[in-house]
């Protein structure tokens, strides 16, 4: 157990003052209350009360610390306690602050084993002030405090009379095409009160309306989080109060607001044109293997690749195409008779095509949403776009009706977990859900997959993994004893 080095030696040459000064009592009272402290700070923290607990509790830190300087005017007062206490007991009798003889008037205040003390006015500049907790503040069993604990701190020379000014706001003002799950940000010049920075000085709003959302303060920036997205296409106004204030009590000098309008479309996506390559379920460019037994529904096709490199269905040729038991449908390669070559020549086009479509919409409507992790999330239609991996560890529910549009742009890799599926609810279509991935696609062991997946770089489909839609490769597609089956 670390107890605070200054802290255990203020306890034995200044915060401790004995009525006797015989040394030898004074050794041994310093070597009890030192014990006190360990034991205390040791014992595990209780949230009631406990007959057989008898050790004293123990001050672990306090704030400011012993002989601090420069102390901020409108400083609280902290101690942090080594287990529960007894709030009853903390109270302007045992928490008290003094300047020389004279008394502080203040709030005194606990919760989760912190006491804090509120002075009421402002510290002066450049005197001494004394805090003491004292041995009548006791644990949830009754044990006190082995011994008062005393410290010293100074306030700061010089005080703080400027009024903090705002320096960054995101998005700027005026800003348009901001992501609808942007977090919306606010630097300040100089650390602020982060008691002032809430709800209420802090606010996001529509047309008048209030946003509903959460606000948070650290290292001078504060953000408000809005509880659910923004709508697409409208004008937000965002608003800080006056009744910010920074360390020195100074508040903001005028309140700052300002507007900015969320990218999408107020209409629905456009649907991705897939021209021919929609007559295909599977249709790659160099490769389509497969470990049987696989069971497709819809044609499957490979340009410029010749038919040898479609393997693992057991062929059988026919003029033009070929089949398998394995596939509910035909089978197509570049080499086949005509007009074969010629089809898939244009369906491949027609893909490669598709995926420029998908991959230059403007405008997403959610960016770098969950830093491209959406394992467990529920996902509205809209253009979604990352830069990076993106991965389903967990389920994923696509919600929204038959007309919904769900485009997905992803400049890194789609990776899927053992055993994740994707729902659609709501009347959601597989027909109307694009995943353009520029890295791999991996559809993990047994988990089920929702969507056309246009890949520039390959897919691959784990043992016994399924599929509700086309996979649309650049390059290859792999298979392992996986169902895929066309969209309606």
């Amino acid at each position: 157990m670390k107890i605070n080095s200054q802290l255990s030696q203020k306890y034995g040459n200044q915060s401790i003052k004995m009525k006797k000064s015989n040394k030898l009592l004074q050794t041994i009272t310093l070597a009890t209350i030192f014990l006190a402290v360990f034991i205390g700070g040791c014992k595990d923290s209780g949230t009631g009360a406990d007959d057989s607990d008898t050790q004293a509790p123990a001050v672990m830190t306090t704030s400011p610390t012993i002989d601090a300087v420069d102390i901020a005017h409108n400083i609280n007062i902290t101690i942090t306690f080594s287990e529960e206490m007894d709030a009853s007991t903390i109270n302007a009798t045992t928490f008290t602050l003094k300047q020389g003889t004279a008394s502080i008037a203040g709030a005194v205040t606990y919760s989760s084993s912190i006491a804090t003390f509120a002075p009421s006015s402002l510290l002066e500049e450049n005197l001494v002030y004394t805090a003491t907790i004292t041995t009548g503040a006791k644990d949830l069993a009754g044990n006190s405090l082995a011994a008062n604990v005393v410290w010293n701190f100074t306030a700061a020379s010089n005080p703080d009379t400027q009024a903090p000014t705002v320096m960054t706001t995101s998005p700027t003002t005026n800003e348009v095409n901001v992501e609808r799950n942007k977090v919306v940000e606010i630097t300040f010049s100089e650390e602020m009160d982060a008691s002032t920075i809430n709800t209420a000085s802090f606010t996001l709003k529509q047309n008048g309306a209030s946003v509903e959302g959460e606000v948070s303060y650290s290292n001078t920036r504060a953000t408000f989080t809005s509880t659910g997205t923004l709508d697409a296409a409208l004008t937000y106004t965002a608003k800080i109060t006056t009744n910010v204030s920074d360390l020195a009590g100074n508040k903001l000098a005028a309140d700052l607001q300002w507007s900015f309008t969320t990218s999408g479309q107020s209409e629905p996506l456009a649907t991705v044109d897939l021209g021919t390559a929609a007559n295909y379920v599977i249709l790659a460019k160099s490769a389509i293997s497969n470990i049987p037994t696989s069971s497709i529904t819809g044609d499957l096709g490979i340009s410029p690749a010749a038919e040898t490199f479609i393997t693992g269905f057991s062929l059988t040729n026919a003029t033009g195409y070929s089949t398998s038991s394995q596939v509910t449908g035909q089978v197509f390669a570049a080499d086949m008779a005509d007009p074969t070559p010629i089809n898939l020549t244009t369906a491949v086009n027609n893909m490669q095509t598709a995926y420029t479509d998908a991959a230059g919409r403007p405008s997403p409507d959610f960016f770098e949403l969950y830093t491209g992790d959406i394992s467990g999330k529920t996902l509205t239609r809209g253009l979604y776009k990352w830069t990076n991996t993106v991965t389903l560890s967990s389920d994923v529910t696509l919600s929204g009706g038959a007309d919904a549009i769900w485009i997905f742009q992803i400049d890194g890799d789609l990776s899927m977990s053992s055993a994740v599926n994707i729902t659609l609810i709501g009347g959601a279509q597989t027909k109307n859900i694009f995943w353009q991935v520029a890295g791999e696609v991996i559809v993990g062991t047994t988990s089920h997959f929702e969507g056309i997946i246009l890949s520039k770089t390959g897919i691959t489909l784990q043992k016994g993994a399924s599929m509700n839609g086309r996979a649309l490769a650049q390059t290859a597609v792999t298979l392992d004893g996986n169902s895929v089956v066309k969209p309606q």
